[in-house]
C-alpha cells in the first residue's frame, strides 16, 4: 500500500486541507476521501527514490529541533514511525520540509529502516542524527533517544543564540562608525576645509593629512571596496584548501582572546557531543568519529581523530587527548574521571557544560571589552577630525591679531 500526499476540502464547509493518506492508487485515495467528506484537488505519490537527491541543503536548526521534538513525543506516545511522519507531514508548514518527510515516508514504507532513510538526506539531517538515530533503533530506544537528541539540538541552537546576540551590538556600533566616519572624510570635511583655499593661508600638516585621505577616499574609494571584496573572496577560496585551513586555524587558536573562545566552542560541542553518543550506546570509536564531524576548528578535529587511533590500539582515551595538547585540561580530567569511575557520559555531561558556562563567560568579556575599546577609537577619530578642521581658525585668529 503506498502513500499519497493531498490536497482538498471539505464538501460541507469548504475548508481546505491537506494530508497523507495510504491507499492502493490514485483512484482509491480519491474515493478514501470522498469517504471522509473530502473533495480531492490535487493528490501525488510520496516516492523517496524520486526526491532523495533533491534535498541536499541544510534544515534551520528551529526546524530541526521541532521536528525531532514532536517526533519523540509522538513515539513515547505509542504511534508507529509511519503514522508519527504521517501526522507529521500534516503539520509541516515549509513545503521542503513536508517533501522530505514524505520522501523519508516512502522509504520506510519500501522496507527501509528509519536511519537508513535518513541517509538518503545527509544535508538535511548531519552525521550525528543518523548516527543517534541508528544507535535507538538498535537498542529499540528510539523515542528516548529523540528526546536526548532534541535536548541537544535546543541546547546548541540556544547557545549559538546567546554568542551571536552577544556580538550584534558591537557589530551594529562598528558598522555605524564606520559609515559615519566615511560620511564625515568624503562629503563634510572637504566642504569644511576647503574654505581655508582661498586665504592662501598654509595649512597645518593635519589639516593636509586629513584632505588627503578624504580625496583618496573620493577618488580610490570603490577600488579599495572591489580590492576588499576580491581579497575576502580569494581567501575563502584559499582557506577551501586543506594544508592553508590547518594553518589558519592553528593561527586563530593561538589568539589571545579569540583562540580561547574558538578552543571553548569546539571543546562544548565535542563534549555535548560525545555525552549524549555514549548515553545511546554508541561504541566509543564510533562515537570519536561521529563527534570529530561537529568540531569545526582542523587542529582540534585531528586531535580527535589521532585519539581515535590511540584509542583503537588499546590506548585510553583522556591520556590520547592529553598528548594532543588541543583540548583544555579541565577537559582532559573529566573524561580520566569518567573513564576511572566508570560514568564517562555523566563526566562528559559535565564537561560540557562547564565548557558552556565559560563560553558564555569569555563571550560576555570579549564584548564588554570591545565596546569601550570601539568608543575609545570613535573619540579619537572624531577629535583628529575636529582637530583638523579647527586648527586653521585658530591660525587665522592669531593672524587677525
Amino acid at each position: 500500500m503506498a502513500g499519497y500526499q493531498y490536497e482538498a476540502v471539505e464538501i460541507e464547509s469548504g475548508r481546505a486541507k491537506s494530508g497523507v493518506i495510504e491507499a492502493d492508487s490514485a483512484k482509491l485515495a480519491r474515493s478514501k476521501l470522498r469517504e471522509q467528506g473530502l473533495i480531492g484537488l490535487e493528490i501525488s505519490a510520496l516516492s523517496g527514490e524520486s526526491n532523495k537527491f533533491r534535498f541536499s541543503r541544510s534544515l534551520p536548526a528551529v526546524e530541526l529541533s521541532l521536528f525531532t521534538r514532536q517526533f519523540a513525543v509522538l513515539l513515547e506516545a505509542g504511534l508507529t514511525i509511519e503514522q508519527s511522519l504521517n501526522a507529521l507531514i500534516e503539520q509541516a508548514e515549509a513545503p521542503a520540509m513536508r517533501q522530505i518527510l514524505a520522501a523519508i515516508r516512502g522509504d520506510i514504507l519500501a522496507g527501509q529502516p528509519l536511519a537508513r532513510a535518513l541517509e538518503n538526506h545527509k544535508g538535511a539531517f548531519p552525521e550525528i542524527y543518523r548516527t543517534l538515530i541508528a544507535a535507538g533503533e538498535q537498542t529499540g530506544k528510539l523515542g528516548q533517544v529523540l528526546l536526548r537528541l532534541a535536548d541537544y539540538l535546543e541546547a546548541r541552537h540556544a547557545l549559538r543564540q546567546k554568542i551571536g546576540l552577544a556580538l550584534i551590538y558591537p557589530a551594529i556600533i562598528s558598522l555605524v562608525a564606520v559609515i559615519v566616519v566615511l560620511a564625515l572624510l568624503t562629503y563634510v570635511v572637504p566642504q569644511v576645509v576647503n574654505v581655508f583655499h582661498d586665504t592662501k593661508q598654509v595649512l597645518p600638516f593635519l589639516t593636509r593629512a586629513l584632505l588627503w585621505t578624504s580625496n583618496t577616499l573620493k577618488e580610490y574609494g570603490i577600488y579599495g571596496a572591489i580590492l576588499l571584496a576580491g581579497g575576502g573572496y580569494a581567501l575563502q577560496k584559499l582557506l577551501q584548501i586543506p594544508a592553508y585551513r590547518l594553518r589558519f586555524d592553528a593561527w586563530i587558536l593561538r589568539l589571545p582572546l579569540v583562540g580561547k573562545l574558538i578552543r571553548g566552542m569546539n571543546t562544548a560541542r565535542f563534549a555535548s557531543t560525545m555525552a549524549i553518543l555514549v548515553g545511546s550506546g554508541v561504541p566509543l570509536l564510533h562515537a570519536l568519529g561521529a563527534g570529530a564531524g561537529v568540531v569545526t576548528n582542523l587542529p582540534m578535529r585531528h586531535a580527535i581523530e589521532e585519539a581515535a587511533r590511540k584509542v583503537r590500539e588499546g590506548g585510553s582515551l583522556s591520556r590520547a587527548i592529553q598528548q594532543s595538547k588541543a583540548f583544555p585540561p579541565l577537559f582532559v580530567h573529566l573524561i580520566a574521571s569518567g573513564e576511572a569511575s566508570g560514568k564517562l557520559e555523566h563526566m562528559l555531561d559535565r564537561a560540557a557544560t562547564q565548557q558552556t558556562q565559560e563560553l558564555e563567560t569569555r563571550a560576555a568579556v570579549i564584548t564588554g571589552l570591545f565596546e569601550p575599546l570601539l568608543i575609545l577609537v570613535m573619540g579619537v577619530v572624531v577629535l583628529l577630525i575636529v582637530l583638523a578642521i579647527l586648527l586653521p581658525i585658530f591660525e587665522m585668529n592669531q593672524l587677525v591679531h
